[in-house]
Parts: structure tokens; sequence; C-alpha cells
């Protein structure tokens, strides 16, 4: 984990976006001695977002499965996948 103070956004920024996408890790920023900020890459962010929303998906999938709600069938999925990328599968 790498914190650093809030000064460093204005002092140190090339640095800071350096660590970001080289470490693609977050990087704390506090302010007056307090947890303020988190810096991140864009990219580090958007894979974070990604995993999110499919881990979302998935949650949903399982509650779905629990509740005894009938699973997709292959040939519906196979219906969905073609109506989405257009071509016979």
């Amino acid at each position: 984990m790498v914190i650093k103070p809030s000064t460093a956004l204005r002092n140190e920024y090339g640095t800071i976006s350096d660590m970001a996408h080289e470490d693609d890790t977050p990087i704390y920023i506090t302010k007056n001695g307090e947890g303020d900020l988190v810096v991140m890459s864009i990219e580090a962010f958007e894979r974070r977002e990604e995993i999110y929303k499919l881990r979302a998906k998935l949650e949903a999938a399982e509650q779905s499965r629990l509740s005894g709600q009938p699973a997709i069938s292959m040939e519906e999925s196979r219906r969905r996948l073609e109506a989405i990328y257009g071509q016979e599968m």
C-alpha cells in the first residue's frame, strides 16, 4: 500500500502517475494526516469496475439458482448469442 500526503499530488504528480501505472495499485492520499482520496490508473479503475459488474451478475445468477428459477437452456443461450452476434453458431 502506498500512502502520500495531498501536497504530493501538486509537487510529485509525475511520480505518482508513474507509480499508479507501474505498480497497478491504488495510491492513498492523505489530508492533514487523515485518509482523503485514492488515486489509480484509468486501466486499473476500469478493470476493477468490470470485476464488480461480473460479481454482480454472478450474484444475481446465484440468487436465481437458489430461488429455484429455471436455468436458461442451451438452445436459448444459442439463440441469444446469435441475436447479439448476428450469425449462426
